[in-house]
């Protein structure tokens, strides 16, 4: 391996907000916010959507409707209808 070519890497919390769940790994991204485990500094990058949440692997269909997208698209498809 070629020395001083490669990215530092440094513990990581990854935290799925809608399943409440934390992944602990090593990775190249850095945040703003830290939390320590057993001693050890941590950056915490928070996730909309991981395998926890995604419906791909969980099976099951979970809709998050921030901005009342779902109930516009049910009236224009019940005006639709009529």
């Amino acid at each position: 391996m070629k020395q001083g070519i490669h990215p530092e890497s440094h513990p990581v919390i990854f935290r799925d907000a809608s399943a409440k769940k934390d992944f602990v790994m090593y990775s190249t991204q850095t945040s703003e916010e830290t939390e320590e485990i057993n001693g050890v500094k941590h950056f915490v990058i928070r996730l909309d959507v991981s395998s926890a949440s995604h419906p791909f692997f969980t099976g099951k269909q979970n809709l998050v409707d921030t901005s009342g997208r779902v109930e516009k698209f049910r009236a224009k498809m019940a005006a639709a209808k009529k």
